[in-house]
């Protein structure tokens, strides 16, 4: 089959590899209709993911049609229509049972496809704890509706969910790439008085000014004006940072207001520092980390319903036989790409 595979840092290439077959009980065999380009995939090119194994497929965000299932999963059968869970995780241990999936400790818990174990840029892929990372898609919404589930949509829907969004605060989202864009739909959700989308990119502003016209979307250099004329208590009540550099970390948390909550989702290239000193006395709440990504079933019905719709953030579609191509195209950032979908199969 053809795979997309991280050959070494700075190399990606797609050969030619076997199809994988299951290895244990709970595995499942899953032919990839559709998968995706993150830029985390960028973050193990060029060497920002230590735990990255050379050789394997790179792709963590897709769905398709469950080909085998092993012998302890009883959920699932032949031809059902699924998303791929971004995450490892065996449901059973201390981390599972409260819900912190991405903490997983089985050896591959945690984001393991596309990172230490085969992913998912490629026909088939093999994924391991299937009864837990297999989400069957409703009748109703199509693959592509359900294409950005498993990662970006589920960060996006943590993200709000631990940022105790109430109907009064003004929610502050830092970046409006593809998990910004999702986050802002999954904090819509929750109905804050004001919602503050800021990005130094003048295109995506204006995409979400397209969709979303209730939403005071600012450049950096107006952010400042933003928050003294849209929060009541001298900034933002929650701040959600997936923007990713130095700039934006510390923006974060000067934009919050005292006793404010600031959730960190973004992935960063090096180490960032928290000028203790400088923040004395604003007293806020750091909420940092990884997805945990079991809400599946939730955003795929909130999608049924019409709640959700990440459709418009996918600008672009490729066949596998030309991920090269996309993969410049949205490193680039060029022809207003947003999320790009790849056809399997």
């Amino acid at each position: 089959m053809l795979a997309y595979t991280y050959v070494r840092q700075g190399e990606f290439a797609l050969q030619r590899k076997p199809t994988p077959v299951l290895e244990q009980k709970r595995d499942a065999i899953v032919r990839v209709t559709l998968s995706s380009i993150c830029t985390s995939d960028l973050h193990i090119k060029h060497g920002s993911v230590p735990r990255a194994v050379p050789g394997i497929t790179v792709g963590h965000e897709m769905v398709g049609v469950v080909e085998e299932v092993g012998s302890e999963i009883t959920a699932l059968c032949p031809g059902d229509r699924v998303v791929v869970n971004v995450e490892t995780f065996c449901g059973q241990c201390f981390f599972c049972r409260h819900g912190w999936v991405n903490n997983c400790t089985d050896p591959n818990g945690g984001w393991a496809l596309g990172c230490r174990i085969d992913g998912g840029q490629a026909e088939y892929v093999r994924v391991p704890y299937a009864d837990q990372g297999l989400t069957k898609i409703p009748d109703n919404v199509t693959d592509l509706q359900a294409l950005l589930v498993g990662d970006v949509l589920a960060t996006g829907y943590w993200a709000a969910k631990i940022s105790e969004i109430q109907p009064q605060d003004t929610v502050l989202i830092l970046g409006a790439g593809p998990t910004g864009l999702c986050t802002l739909q999954c904090v819509r959700l929750h109905n804050p008085h004001c919602i503050i989308v800021c990005d130094r990119d003048v295109e995506r502003l204006a995409f979400v000014r397209r969709h979303d016209s209730g939403v005071i979307a600012v450049l950096p250099e107006e952010l400042l004006a933003a928050i003294r004329q849209y929060s009541a208590h001298g900034g933002a009540d929650a701040v959600l940072e997936v923007a990713g550099s130095p700039d934006t970390f510390r923006m974060a948390w000067e934009s919050a207001r005292p006793n404010g909550i600031v959730t960190i989702v973004a992935l960063y290239d090096g180490p960032q520092v928290l000028p203790l000193p400088e923040m004395y006395g604003k007293n806020l709440t750091f909420k940092t980390g990884g997805v945990d990504g079991c809400h599946c079933q939730e955003t795929l019905l909130l999608i049924a319903e019409g709640k959700l719709d990440p459709t418009p953030l996918i600008t672009h579609q490729f066949p596998l036989s030309e991920i090269e191509r996309a993969y410049a195209l949205f490193e680039a950032r060029q022809d207003g790409v947003i999320k790009v979908a790849i056809r399997c199969s």
